[in-house]
C-alpha cells in the first residue's frame, strides 16, 4: 500500500491545439483515403498516439523520400524545411501539412528577418524536428543558441543586423534568461511582436508551478523525445519538488512514493488524456480516494485542419 493520500490534476494539461489538429487530420486522412496514408516523423512526440494510429494504417517513415511516388503524406506538427517540400513534389506526393500553425508562424518570421539581411538567432534544441524545419527556411542566415552560456560567448561582427526567434516548446523561464543576455549584449536585436513559446506550453508551465506549493512530488505523463514534457519536469525540479517523466502507468516506480503524501500529475501537450486516467485508476487500485482537479486558467484555442485535407473532404461532400 501507498502512502499517498492525494492525487492533484494540473489543469490545463494534455493535448494542445496543434496536436488536436495533427492527430486529427491523420485520422480524416486514413478515413477518406483509406490505408495507407504516411506519415513523415511521429506525427506528435508520444508513443502511444503513434501505436494508435499505426493500429489504423498509418506508417511512419522517417523521411518524406522512404513513402513511395504518390503517396498521401502527412508531414508531423513539428514542421518541415522548404526541402522537404521540393522533395514530395519530385515524388508526386499529395501532401497534407499539419504543421502547428503556431509553428508556421516562427518560420514565416525566420523566413522574413532573413530576407531582410538579418542574422536570426534561433533559439531551441540541437537536432528538435521543429529546429530542423526552422534552421532549414535559411539556413545561411541563422544561428541556434541553445544556452544562456551560447548566448554570452556568441561572437558576432559588430555591424551585423540581429534578429531572434525560438522554437515553441521551451522553457519560459530559460528561454527569458537567454533572451536577457541576448539583449543585453545586442541591444537593437528584433524581436518577435508575440513571442514564439506556444500557449499551450506556457500554461502547462505555469499550471505546474501553481501546483508546486501542495504536493510531495510531480509526475509529468509524456514520452522521452517530447520537448515540452521534458521541460514540465525541469520546472518542477527547478523549484525544488522531485519529479520524474512516464509514458504511462506502468513506468510508475513505487519506490520514488515512500513517504509521500500528496502526488502532482500533469501531462505534456501531446499525451493523450486517456494516459491520465490510466494513471489514475493506478493510484486507485493503491488506495487513493481523493483525486482532484487544480485548475488555473481555461483554454479554447481551437485550429482548422490543413487547408488540403479540408478542400478534399468539402468536395467529398464530408
Amino acid at each position: 500500500m501507498v502512502s499517498v493520500k492525494r492525487v492533484l490534476l494540473a489543469s490545463p494539461r494534455g493535448y494542445c491545439a496543434g496536436v488536436e489538429r495533427a492527430v486529427e487530420t491523420v485520422e480524416r486522412a486514413l478515413e477518406h483515403y483509406g490505408a495507407p496514408v504516411y506519415v513523415r516523423k511521429q506525427i506528435v512526440h508520444n508513443i502511444h498516439v503513434v501505436r494508435d494510429l499505426e493500429a489504423r494504417g498509418a506508417i511512419f517513415v522517417e523521411e518524406e523520400t522512404d513513402a513511395p511516388p504518390g503517396a498521401t503524406v502527412v508531414y508531423s506538427a513539428h514542421g518541415v524545411a522548404p526541402s522537404v517540400h521540393a522533395s514530395s513534389r519530385a515524388l508526386a506526393h499529395d501532401v497534407i501539412d499539419a504543421t502547428c500553425p503556431l509553428v508556421t508562424k516562427v518560420h514565416v518570421q525566420a523566413k522574413r528577418y532573413a530576407a531582410a539581411g538579418y542574422t536570426v538567432l534561433l533559439i531551441g534544441h540541437e537536432g528538435h524536428e521543429e529546429v530542423v524545419g526552422t534552421m532549414g527556411e535559411a539556413p545561411e542566415s541563422t544561428v541556434l543558441v541553445q544556452t544562456v552560456e551560447e548566448a554570452e560567448t556568441l561572437d558576432l561582427p559588430a555591424d551585423t543586423k540581429l534578429a531572434y526567434v525560438t522554437q515553441t516548446t521551451l522553457s519560459v523561464d530559460e528561454t527569458s534568461e537567454i533572451i536577457g543576455v541576448l539583449r543585453r549584449r545586442f541591444p537593437n536585436i528584433r524581436a518577435p511582436r508575440k513571442e514564439d513559446i506556444c500557449y499551450a506550453t506556457s500554461n502547462r508551465q505555469w499550471a505546474v508551478k501553481d501546483l508546486l506549493a501542495e504536493i510531495d512530488l510531480l509526475l509529468v505523463i509524456g514520452s522521452r523525445n517530447s520537448s515540452n514534457s521534458n521541460r514540465l519536469v525541469e520546472t518542477a525540479r527547478a523549484a525544488g519538488t522531485q519529479a520524474h517523466l512516464v509514458d504511462d502507468e506502468t513506468e510508475i516506480d513505487e519506490a520514488w512514493l515512500d513517504g509521500v503524501e500528496t502526488v502532482g500529475i500533469t501531462s505534456g501537450a501531446s499525451a493523450p488524456e486517456k494516459l491520465v486516467t490510466r494513471v489514475c485508476d493506478w493510484f486507485r487500485a493503491r488506495g487513493v480516494v481523493s483525486i482532484e482537479s487544480h485548475s488555473t486558467v481555461e483554454e479554447d484555442v481551437t485550429f482548422r485542419l490543413p487547408i488540403e485535407l479540408r478542400r478534399e473532404l468539402e468536395l467529398a461532400g464530408s
